[in-house]
């Protein structure tokens, strides 16, 4: 409800015929009250046969002055201590004690707008008498037609209680109704004012009054008026302060001090209190000329509401200040309904202790600042940190590039969007998490008893057979996944296809595996799709097609530092009420989800990650053990490294946040740190070297023998077997046997050369043997070095090579080696065709010359 429309309602100006039906009304009021007993010292509701009592008698009469909204003030974490984060309300408002507020501004009040207020019961008749005739001249009336101070609270009251309606529609009637100046409005708010000066004293409705009124620029109550337009508290203020207040209520959109264009209007009404306030002998001459000749220009001192999250104290702190604000309006210690939740939340005084570390938070923020600048024009860059203490699930950072702002869109450099959390608490959809979601592949692999040292193909080939989705058969088409790097090809241990990320790798691992059994251990972990949907489980979905909010990434891989254990993200430590008493704050949801040697076993193949595959320089320098994954997508248009210690698990997305495709690894910030995607690990090392100091992270249980074995069966050696041998050996040990077909090479014809993967080699029952026979027309060329020319070419022709030739050149020779061999071309050892031409250079004298009788 806008404060326009209050202005409007209260100054409604009314036709000739309206202002002697006015005071028609008004007679016929001031004669109803009369005869109910309503006097200038007391107003007592008398029982009587008239009809005219008896509509005054079916009014209602009951109203509280109740808890006005308040400020809820939001705490976070700094060098260790509780420090003050936010300040966040719907109104802006902070409920003053009759002791706490100045009595310049209860003098203000009573003798500018209702001076016999310790002298009537609620309705001043001589007041209500006065309004009637001067609606005859012209209208009800600054103050609403003989409005009391109590009047004006039980107007404030209902229209305060409009405002905490569900929905717009009921709150724009009810304030609609609260503020409209007719007859029957004025009897109600008559009788309501009548039944509140019997059940409050004058100090508690004048307190009531001056706490709830609204006083423009979205300031309600003296102080937060005296704060915002003064920069001091409500305790001590000088006359004509306390006067340009007052001045305000009647018309809080044209006379607020928040721009020197409502100055004139704001004194003209100002001095009127002034001169009340003297006539009152509450002011003396020299302190009224003072007041008198002083300009709004010399004490207006306008501080903008340092509140909401926008103003959080902290760098960076904004995104996660308003996440905390969200969780915090769900949670029951509110309320059992939204609409109770809601309606405490306005009503406010609570003190939120959040889990933000404002330290870590900041320095992750100038980590994106200085390599993810929101500068950046050429694309629509977003960039996030996320740092989780994994036993407990407690959000200890939510950093990002943009700048926060409530718009939608207001400059490239901020947002409203909170890239960080689901679509629910800040408009993301989430992001594709490319790499970093073979995780759940690698789990449900171990958990499904195989091993780290386990050998997969990495050769990209088509794959559109072989999968399982829901325990039936899954058809890819034509699917034909490449790796990332282009030269990745041939067998890898799991252990190093993890650490190398190789894609090709990871979806013949999936093959032995269920899909929907990968996408219900990612559910265990606390996973699932940023928009709400369902998590996707085609073959494509285990390099990473799923949108998946950073912070939820970030929780999931602090699973795995905790030992297996998943405990969901949660950012408020704990509430108190405006009482002081404590509610708690949210639960700690802890589930074991892994065996711990699952959990131990990922974590020893995640180091490899950092020791010698894809994140190698993320490792901080006190050499706290971490572990960690990347993950980029096919147009690295999503940039990923999530990982962590034994303490804090953290997750850096940096990206196209608008699903665009620009490609991170072209682009290049221009502070000379190389492009975008090249950064990640020494960015990610750069946030997690602060945590290591504040949680020390300890080596993490070393996996048992057999889960890096698994069920994994040896290939046997069958080489130099025939066809048949090597088919009945390969069926024997539980693989499928493969013939690859002949190839040239030594041995006897027909028998097998290789096999691949090679023997000895670890791989699932079932699993492919590709054989290799040899068509013999390859031999190996033997050693001859020192022998004679004569016994040189025995063993050339025994092995097989027929045409030996003597070279005409020779090597200097020491006198005792002359006509032996010094070298052979090929090189011995080298494998080749029989019918190659094998050379043998002798040794001469000492010169090098050819001695007689060498060949």
């Amino acid at each position: 409800m806008s404060a326009q429309k209050t202005s409007a309602s209260r100054t409604k100006p009314v036709s000739a015929v309206g202002a002697f039906v006015g005071f028609v009304g008004f007679s016929v009021l001031a004669g109803l009250l009369v005869t109910i007993g309503v006097t200038p010292a007391i107003a007592v509701a008398g029982v009587t046969t008239t009809s005219t009592i008896g509509v005054f008698e079916s009014l209602p009469e009951y109203i509280e002055i109740g808890d006005l909204p308040q400020r809820n003030e939001v705490l976070a974490y700094q060098g260790g201590q509780s420090v003050h984060l936010a300040t966040v309300y719907d109104q802006n408002r902070q409920e003053l004690s009759f002791d706490q507020i100045s009595d310049q501004l209860k003098n203000a009040a009573i003798d500018g707008e209702d001076k016999r207020f310790y002298d009537h019961g609620g309705v001043d008749m001589t007041s209500l008498v006065r309004a009637g005739v001067g609606s005859l001249a012209g209208g009800l009336g600054e103050s609403g037609g003989g409005s009391t101070l109590t009047m004006q609270l039980v107007r404030n009251i209902k229209m305060q209680q409009a405002l905490e309606l569900p929905t717009e529609e009921e709150r724009n009637k009810a304030y609609n109704d609260a503020v409209e100046q007719t007859i029957p409005r004025k009897l109600e708010e008559m009788k309501l004012a009548i039944g509140l000066a019997k059940k409050y004293s004058h100090k508690e409705i004048l307190t009531g009054y001056l706490n709830i009124a609204y006083f423009g620029d979205q300031t309600y109550g003296v102080q937060a008026a005296a704060q915002h337009y003064f920069n001091k508290n409500a305790t001590d203020l000088t006359p004509q302060e306390a006067a340009s207040i007052l001045a305000i209520v009647q018309s809080p959109n044209t006379r607020n001090l928040s721009d020197p264009k409502y100055y004139d209007a704001n004194v003209a009404r100002r001095d009127v209190i002034l001169k009340s306030m003297y006539a009152q002998k509450h002011l003396t001459k020299e302190q009224f000329d003072s007041a008198i000749a002083s300009k709004p220009a010399d004490y207006v001192h306008l501080t903008a509401p340092n509140q909401g999250c926008k103003a959080a104290a902290g760098n960076g702190s904004q995104f996660f200040c308003d996440y905390a604000v969200k969780v915090v309006k769900q949670m029951s210690q509110l309320g059992g309904t939204e609409k109770e939740r809601g309606v405490a939340w306005r009503n406010g005084g609570y003190t939120v202790q959040t889990t933000l570390n404002l330290d870590l938070n900041g320095q992750q923020k100038d980590l994106l600042n200085k390599y993810d600048p929101n500068t950046e024009t050429r694309f629509a860059l977003g960039s996030t940190m996320n740092s989780i203490e994994a036993s407990t699930g407690r959000i200890l950072t939510m950093a990002q590039n943009k700048d926060y702002d409530q718009a939608l869109q207001t400059a490239p450099t901020s947002t409203s969007i909170n890239y960080s959390t689901d679509f629910d608490y800040g408009g993301s959809g989430g992001f594709q998490t490319g790499s970093t979601y073979k995780i759940f592949t690698l789990l449900d692999w171990l958990k499904n008893g195989h091993g780290l040292n386990e050998t997969v193909s990495g050769t990209p080939r088509l794959m559109a057979s072989g999968w399982k989705e829901c325990g039936a058969p899954y058809y890819a088409g034509g699917y034909t996944p490449k790796n990332d790097s282009p030269g990745e090809n041939g067998n890898f241990t799991v252990a190093r296809a993890t650490a190398l990320s190789v894609n090709v790798a990871f979806l013949n691992m999936a093959q032995k595996l269920d899909l929907c059994d990968i996408r219900d251990t990612a559910k265990s972990l606390g996973v699932h799709r940023a928009d709400g949907g369902e998590l996707k489980s085609n073959p494509t979905s285990v390099l990473g097609i799923n949108e998946i909010a950073p912070m939820t990434m970030a929780a999931a891989y602090a699973t795995i530092s905790n030992g297996g254990t998943y405990c969901a993200p949660i950012a408020i430590d704990n509430i108190t009420n405006a009482s002081g008493k404590s509610l708690g704050g949210q639960p700690k949801e802890c589930k074991q989800v892994l065996d711990p040697s699952v959990a131990a076993t990922a974590a020893y193949a995640m180091q490899g990650t950092i020791k010698y595959g894809t994140a190698v320089g993320a490792q901080t320098a006190g050499g706290t053990p971490m572990f960690a994954k990347t993950g980029t997508t096919d147009e690295a248009d999503q940039i990923w490294l999530v990982g962590g210690s034994s303490k804090v698990a953290t997750a850096y997305w940096q990206g196209n946040w608008d699903g665009g495709k620009t490609n991170l690894r072209h682009y290049y910030s221009g502070s000379g740190y190389g492009s975008y995607a090249s950064n990640r690990a020494d960015v990610w090392r750069q946030a997690m070297t602060p945590i290591n100091t504040y949680f020390p992270g300890e080596a993490f249980p070393a996996p048992s023998q057999t889960a890096i074995r698994g069920n994994s069966i040896a290939v046997p050696n069958v080489a130099g077997q025939t066809a048949d041998q090597a088919r009945s050996a390969i069926s024997a040990a539980g693989f499928t046997y493969v013939d690859g077909g002949t190839q040239p090479g030594g041995g006897t014809a027909g028998t097998v050369s290789s096999t691949s993967p090679g023997s000895g080699s670890l791989l699932s029952r079932g699993s492919s043997v590709t054989v290799y026979t040899t068509d013999g027309t390859q031999s190996t060329v033997p050693e001859a070095a020192g022998q004679s020319v004569g016994d040189a070419r025995s063993t050339m022709n025994n092995a097989g090579f027929g045409n030996v030739a003597v070279a005409d050149a020779f090597e200097k020779g020491d006198g005792k080696n002359q006509c032996t061999v010094a070298s052979i071309d090929p090189a011995p050892g080298t494998a080749t065709s029989k019918d190659t031409g094998v050379t043998l250079k002798l040794y001469g004298d000492k010169d090098g010359k050819a001695p007689k009788g060498c060949k």
